[in-house]
């Protein structure tokens, strides 16, 4: 079967959580981290490099880059619950998700049936679903490796969509600087110029057997990025265990009757996230959660009946919130419902949850 690898990147992600969180901020340069004397510059937005400031940077060389950067400490409870929010939704497509820090994954869609079983219409709904519910842009690669997958979602940075197909590799890498190569940095780049190899190109015509004899076990690793090869696995180091579908009104609900009213239409975005993660697990429970206005939250859940393969019905929901709301006009924030998977194992018990 031929692979099909998104690699997602948010673009300046501190910055651009800042910004969205910070309107002030949306047309100034600005960096992240750098305060003090010997601080440095975390991550910046398109705005500051424009002038040079990059990540890594000393604030003191970024400041006199940019006389007008706005210097914004770092938040990383804020970022970590934003990076949360947009791997939730990688994982609302595909269980194979394999996070390289908080605001970039590699997703293998080999096998998601959904869109079509296109991993470009898969990359542009997560775009859209980032941007519409996170409110930050990411840029998308998608390609038959991770390599060619990493390398695309660079290609149109920022909120950039970039694919390459299969029968569109040889072209792409034949012409691609080996600079792009991953571990190849200054010392190997400049070895392979000295050789008068610039791209992946006229590394192919170098043979293997030097290539090796130069750069050990590297030289292996080279020839297969030259030749568009990657067989490394989208290694998951987290297996979702629910599907859940919340809602945060803009005005509070006055009461347990307008829940009623609202608990179908969770439940056919459920069904549709579902059908969406082609999932095949066994569904163990089902779980409603209610904010109200005073913030206090409550969860209950209950054990389906496994003997039932269909998808949950509001049917099967309603009784839930009917039994957890007992103040009739109590005024809600959130409510939200959702499902959680069957492990091998597990037992068939009754639980509720009061946070």
């Amino acid at each position: 079967m031929q692979r099909k690898i998104i690699h997602i990147d948010c673009d300046c992600f501190y910055a651009a959580v800042e910004m969205r969180d910070d309107p002030s901020l949306r047309d100034v340069p600005i960096a992240v981290g750098g305060q003090g004397g010997r601080g440095v510059v975390t991550t910046c937005n398109y705005r500051a490099r424009a002038f040079g400031v990059r990540s890594a940077m000393p604030g003191g060389e970024a400041r006199r880059l940019c006389p007008d950067l706005v210097m914004v400490p770092m938040d990383m409870p804020r970022y970590r619950e934003v990076s949360r929010q947009v791997m939730a939704i990688f994982r609302e497509v595909t269980d194979l998700v394999e996070p390289l820090s908080l605001d970039e994954a590699f997703l293998d869609v080999s096998e998601v049936d959904a869109f079509q079983g296109s991993a470009t219409l898969i990359a542009r709904y997560i775009r859209d679903q980032v941007r519409d519910r996170v409110g930050i842009t990411v840029s998308a690669g998608v390609a038959p490796n991770k390599f060619l997958a990493k390398i695309a979602s660079d290609w149109e940075k920022p909120d950039g969509l970039y694919v390459i197909t299969p029968d569109k590799v040889a072209g792409f890498v034949e012409t691609l600087p080996v600079e792009k190569l991953f571990g190849v940095g200054k010392v190997t780049a400049g070895k392979l110029h000295d050789r008068e190899v610039r791209t992946c190109g006229d590394l192919q015509r170098v043979g293997q057997a030097e290539l090796v004899s130069t750069f050990g076990k590297q030289g292996l690793r080279l020839w297969d990025m030259a030749h568009g090869q990657d067989e490394r696995p989208v290694v998951v180091t987290r297996v979702a265990k629910s599907v859940s579908v919340e809602r945060t009104f803009s005005r509070d609900l006055p009461g347990k009757t307008a829940c009623l009213q609202v608990v179908p239409a969770l439940v056919d975005d459920l069904r549709r996230r579902l059908e969406r993660k082609s999932s095949r697990k066994p569904l163990h429970k089902l779980f409603i959660k209610i904010r109200y206005s005073d913030f206090s939250t409550h969860t209950l859940e209950r054990v389906r009946d496994p003997g039932v393969e269909a998808s949950p019905g509001a049917d099967e929901f309603l009784p839930l919130l009917d039994e957890l709301v007992t103040d009739e006009q109590r005024p809600v924030r959130l409510l939200g419902v959702g499902v959680r998977f069957r492990e091998d194992g597990a037992p068939v018990t009754q639980l509720r949850l009061f946070e």
